[in-house]
């Protein structure tokens, strides 16, 4: 990505805040379990925090960690899913100290999620109205029909759908529409932290600038913060605050979303930016990244990326490097940039 496209919408973002973070995520480790295979380690520790009114890119590859991790944050991993180690505090409440009736208060109430699939993720024998309805009675007993009816027209209208289009089912809905819908049950019971899986997948490119465009409206009118999950760096750089790279399920890079595009530190991040497409020249040739990420099962002994990183040296195939924070608020999981480290603890200071 070329510098002028990065800092274009660096103005349009929110201001970086000292303020104590709505969420935040500690050395977070998820392994999937299931015997006689070796487990499989999806997430191994993951730390960063998110403030109020922030938007954090979660990105990298298939198969890096990042669904997992984002269904980790809501509790709601699959039956082999096993969180091994780490914190995700919301608002000082730990959510992996939490019973299960405990957490299902929490989830939309204080944490909710735009699954990935909105084409599949509505029930389509139900009217969307009642599904986004339903939210909102699952965490309020007492609100009468006519105040919950009253509430989902709100939120279709924040999200640009016609409240009189409340009755009608997922079919009658575009994609962007079901998009829109699932943002905006999502947004059922106003809550904290919204966690957006692929939010913009298989939609056109007219439709995925209007769904981000309604998550920027979001998340300034609203105080939202927002963790984005995505494949595409474009929407990375027009939408994010901060980018957390990850690869073969621990963070190759951890940086505001400038840095990140216009000084990349860890070699995995490079390779994706030249990887990306040039607009100022559409037919050139697009670079790749050779090989492919390493198996959770059967992870090199080394750096994750060595197999496939131009620049590996001997001390790579046989140790992890650290977690190096740099200036500027970088952090890179990198040998390289070991010299210029300016705390080699290996882990975000949550203090």
């Amino acid at each position: 990505m070329r510098t002028k496209d990065v800092t274009a919408h660096v103005d349009e973002k929110m201001p970086p805040t000292a303020a104590k973070p709505v969420l935040s995520v500690c050395s977070l480790s998820v392994d999937y379990v299931a015997p006689p295979k070796p487990a499989a380690h999806a997430v191994q520790d993951v730390s960063f925090d998110l403030g109020r009114g922030e938007v954090l890119g979660l990105v990298g590859e298939s198969g890096c960690g990042k669904s997992t991790l984002a269904l980790a944050l809501m509790r709601l991993l699959p039956p082999a899913g096993r969180i091994v180690n780490g914190s995700v505090r919301l608002q000082d409440i730990e959510l992996l100290d939490l019973d299960e009736a405990r957490m299902a208060s929490l989830r939309w109430s204080q944490i909710a999620m735009v699954f990935q699939g909105a084409m599949n993720a509505l029930n389509p024998v139900r009217a969307v109205g009642d599904q986004i309805a339903e939210a909102i009675r699952q965490h309020d007993r007492t609100i009468g029909k006519a105040a919950t009816v009253r509430r989902v027209d709100e939120l279709l209208e924040l999200v640009g759908i016609a409240a009189n289009r409340r009755t009608q089912y997922p079919f009658q809905y575009s994609g962007g529409m079901r998009q829109r819908a699932m943002i905006a049950m999502a947004l059922a019971c106003n809550p904290a932290v919204i966690v957006a899986d692929e939010p913009t997948t298989a939609l056109d490119v007219m439709i995925q600038a209007q769904i981000l465009d309604l998550l920027s409206r979001l998340r300034r009118e609203l105080g939202l913060a927002i963790i984005l999950v995505t494949h595409d760096l474009g929407i990375v750089a027009e939408i994010c605050d901060r980018v957390l790279v990850m690869y073969g399920g621990v963070t190759a890079e951890y940086a505001p979303v400038d840095l990140a595009f216009n000084a990349p530190r860890h070699p995995y991040t490079q390779a994706l930016l030249h990887a990306f497409p040039d607009p100022d020249h559409p037919q050139a040739k697009l670079n790749s990244i050779p090989g492919a990420p390493p198996r959770l099962d059967a992870l090199p002994p080394g750096c994750r990326f060595a197999p496939r990183c131009p620049q590996a040296m001997e001390r790579c195939q046989q140790a992890a490097p650290a977690l190096y924070a740099l200036p500027d608020d970088q952090f890179a999981s990198c040998f390289l940039v070991e010299d210029t480290a300016e705390d080699r603890r290996g882990s975000l200071d949550h203090g």
